[in-house]
């Protein structure tokens, strides 16, 4: 089902200033809104010689443990997927170190969790 208008631009906004942010220290954006069947991939970014790929969570309160608590472990491992699918669409950059990074966004503003999780949390 998909997003409700309101809701989708809300999330529009907050990776656009997850963006901005990743930008304003020093990231470059490759490639956003990445999907595959099985996940998607929010933000792919170079950061140095590295591929960040950044998910944003955006929650209006922290009820339930905000944006970073709510990436479990299924979606670690959605992103982890599209990640390796990604990879394997540009084989220039398969050998590049690679990291998960977490934006959770909020009223208050912005998170930015550099190396969230690894592969071997999963």
């Amino acid at each position: 089902m998909p997003a409700r208008p309101e809701k989708r631009a809300t999330g529009d906004a907050a990776e656009a200033a997850a963006r901005r942010l990743l930008e304003g220290e020093g990231l470059r954006l490759i490639e956003r809104n990445v999907n595959y069947r099985f996940g998607e991939l929010d933000l792919v970014m170079r950061d140095g010689d590295t591929i960040a790929f950044v998910e944003v969570r955006y929650r209006a309160d922290d009820r339930y443990g905000g944006g970073l608590a709510s990436v479990d472990r299924r979606k670690c491992r959605r992103i982890a997927l599209a990640a390796r699918a990604w990879l394997q669409r540009h084989p220039e950059l398969a050998d590049a170190p690679c990291r998960f990074d977490i934006v959770a966004a909020s009223p208050a503003g912005l998170e930015w969790h550099r190396g969230a999780f690894t592969l071997d949390d999963l």
